[in-house]
């Protein structure tokens, strides 16, 4: 009898435990070309008692979340969705955006919905890696920032400069219209320095255009300092 009392308070706290979502997680293959791509989360009130969303918030003004056309408050059994639209802006690879979900008697930081759209947008221009280092006071010998154009494309580097004097930049083509090598050279590295290198190409979408990478001089953390000695 015990064992059946533990299983009927087990059963009660899921059916009272709210909305009852599909997925937690959507994944969304963008088109390089697009400017916003959408994913729906289904759920349903599988409680035995209304359930209101009494808030939402995507983290990003990249992620706007809309749902069921304002409805709040579901009967049970009663269905709706979660659409959340994503801007592309200039974002590549693959990207995660968190939707917390809160339902009536959350407390204000324990939201009882965590839901994630993963996009995946094609690269066109892959740059590798994204950043370049230095340590304070050490060596200033080139480092090689390689670009390389996405399968099938034709992509050239029309110009590259960098918005730190520090930083020399000098541009080796590899393959004409595929890879690229960048060789960066600091004049010095005396003091802390962050260089934002721009690299315009000639492809075909506007957005895709222009790349940015970059080139730091910064102070050694102690543990790797510590390796080296």
């Amino acid at each position: 009898m015990k064992q059946v009392l533990i299983l009927w308070f087990v059963l009660t706290a899921i059916t009272q435990a709210g909305l009852k979502f599909e997925s937690l997680l959507l994944e969304v293959h963008a088109p390089a070309d697009a400017e916003t791509v959408t994913a729906d989360f289904k759920f349903a009130n599988q409680s035995g008692r209304p359930v209101s969303i009494t808030k939402s918030d995507s983290g990003c003004s990249c992620l706007s979340v809309q749902i069921s056309d304002g409805k709040l408050l579901y009967a049970p059994q009663e269905k709706g969705l979660v659409r959340a639209t994503f801007a592309m802006g200039n974002f590549s690879g693959t990207v995660d955006k968190v939707i917390a979900i809160w339902l009536d008697q959350d407390p204000a930081d324990q939201p009882s919905v965590k839901l994630t759209v993963r996009i995946h947008i094609p690269v066109l221009v892959a740059l590798e890696p994204k950043t370049l280092r230095w340590s304070t006071g050490g060596d200033t010998g080139p480092q090689t920032l390689r670009v390389t154009m996405a399968q099938g494309e034709m992509i050239r580097i029309l110009n590259v400069t960098s918005s730190s004097e520090t930083f020399g930049v000098e541009t080796t083509t590899v393959e004409e219209g595929k890879i690229y090598d960048l060789i960066v050279t600091p004049s010095a590295t005396d003091a802390p320095v962050l260089g934002i290198l721009r690299i315009e190409t000639d492809g075909k979408l506007p957005k895709h255009r222009m790349q940015q990478a970059f080139a730091v001089i910064s102070k050694q953390p102690p543990a790797e300092a510590a390796i080296r000695q």
